[in-house]
């Protein structure tokens, strides 16, 4: 099987196949387990039994974006020891205790709390049940903390010494510390609660569009959309900070992001809005810029001087023209998703936001808004990154397992696409269709509005899901008026 690619070019094509895949699971499980702590919460301090039903709704949103990112995990490690076995024996003494932090910190309190969280209705007390939640959320946290840990310090290495070709640690604070990890894992935590935030307002919208307007929906907008107005604005200032940090400690990185091949030293550097950067003959093509406004961004002067591509090697630049464009996607989408809430803020104020059909459709469009920008952000990091595996360290084709053929990676590259494509394809569409179905009136319509007792409890793990997608809920349809 020949598909014109090296094993390097192959192995780096699957992983990032496969972590395209996987990534978009945990940011959605992420941002779902603390928003349904935030409604168990504001159930058991309001009494009021619309979040109740909230609840029910979006655990089973939850439940299958958090199964189908636990299996879509376990892939990647498995790489680590085939593709990339080479990584593993010479950095695998601090990314392999990271990981393993991972699982016995976060996994493993998931796997605890879960149960209770799915299972637990009405055969614990109502507090029991909110502090599984609330420990569910927590673990999701702790996941993502130790994994950006982890990629983080491949990005900003310190804390280890060479001893015999390995990589020995010397300092775990500073490890799990590393300079950008801050920055990372405060603007991958946003961009979690981001994509989340905007499903639920996406959601909402839809059934907003096709005429619904009950107290469920109007309280899944409004909830969505206060949650997109404070991450997409802190995202604004996480993202200045990060890129200050990559400024400092991954300046190719930064050269490659801005299309910047020139250093500036003695004018400002311009704002490219547009460009076509030729890496062969190291020039942007078509370039639209703003004089001056790079530096007065990067540097926060009129000339700050910022160093150009032309200052590092050939073999030690990123790829330019793909990090320009998927920076810029990223930035494009987080500037709507700002307008999205300040239209929204606004139209709150004027007693409009749920009458405004344009503004709906605008929301709906918007809905998928985040998992693209989570995935042009990690293009962004990762090819950025390159040529390095571990940021000027260790080069990316050091890490390539020896043994591995081009035809081995590109044979399990296409057994990747067709499973990926099938079974986690099926998962996306299950959950689509119970997101065009809607939360329903479960318990806000009773009078004896109690407590958890009135769950009905699954007997089963599959169970946790088990309401026919296809159904009409003939309480739903009195609602749509």
């Amino acid at each position: 099987m020949d598909l014109g690619l090296t094993a390097l070019e192959l192995a780096r094509i699957q992983f990032a196949f496969t972590v395209s895949f996987h990534i978009i699971f945990p940011a959605t499980s992420i941002g779902l387990a603390c928003f349904l702590a935030m409604l168990e919460w504001r159930w058991l301090r309001t009494d009021n039994p619309i979040y109740q039903d909230l609840f029910k709704f979006w655990i089973k949103i939850f439940t299958v974006a958090f199964g189908m990112g636990v299996v879509s995990g376990v892939v990647m490690s498995y790489q680590f020891g085939t593709n990339w076995s080479e990584f593993s024996r010479i950095a695998g003494s601090v990314t392999g205790p990271l990981l393993t932090y991972e699982v016995l910190s976060a996994f493993f309190l998931e796997a605890g709390f879960l149960g209770i969280m799915l299972f637990g209705w009405g055969r614990v007390s109502p507090k029991a049940h909110f502090f599984a939640t609330l420990m569910v959320a927590v673990g999701t946290c702790i996941s993502m903390f130790w994994i950006l840990s982890s990629n983080s310090w491949m990005q900003t290495p310190q804390g280890f010494a060479f001893e015999n070709g390995i990589i020995v640690p010397t300092d775990w604070w500073t490890i799990v510390f590393n300079p950008s990890f801050p920055y990372r894992f405060a603007h991958m935590a946003t961009a979690a609660f981001l994509v989340s935030a905007l499903l639920v307002v996406s959601t909402a919208a839809w059934h907003l569009i096709k005429g619904r307007r009950d107290e469920l929906i109007k309280k899944s907008f409004s909830l969505g959309l206060w949650m997109v107005l404070a991450t997409s604005i802190a995202q604004v200032f996480i993202g200045d900070n990060h890129g200050l940090n990559t400024l400092e400690h991954q300046p190719a990185k930064l050269a490659a992001i801005e299309g910047h091949w020139q250093t500036n030293h003695d004018h400002g550097m311009p704002l490219l809005l547009f460009a076509i950067p030729d890496m062969e003959n190291e020039y942007n093509k078509y370039e639209v810029a703003i004089p001056n406004l790079g530096s007065i961004i990067l540097k926060h002067s009129l000339d700050g001087t910022v160093t150009g591509l032309k200052d590092f090697a050939p073999e030690d630049r990123p790829n330019a023209t793909i990090v320009f464009w998927s920076f810029r996607v990223m930035v494009g989408l987080g500037i709507l998703m700002v307008t999205l809430s300040l239209i929204g803020l606004w139209l709150r104020k004027r007693n409009q936001l749920y009458e405004i059909s344009w503004f709906h459709k605008f929301s709906f469009i918007m809905g998928p808004s985040g998992y693209i920008a989570l995935l042009a952000g990690w293009v962004t990091t990762e090819v950025g990154r390159q040529p390095w595996v571990i940021y000027g360290v260790m080069r990316t084709k050091d890490g390539l397992s020896h043994t591995v053929s081009a035809d081995q990676v590109g044979l399990t590259l296409i057994i990747f696409v067709v499973v990926y494509t099938i079974v986690f394809g099926s998962g996306i569409y299950y959950m689509a269709k119970l997101l065009l179905k809607g939360p329903e009136f479960i318990y806000a319509h009773k009078p004896e509005i109690a407590g958890h007792g009135h769950f009905k409890t699954p007997m089963r793990p599959l169970s946790a899901v088990d309401e026919s997608i296809d159904s009409k809920n003939a309480t739903q349809e009195k609602n749509h008026d």
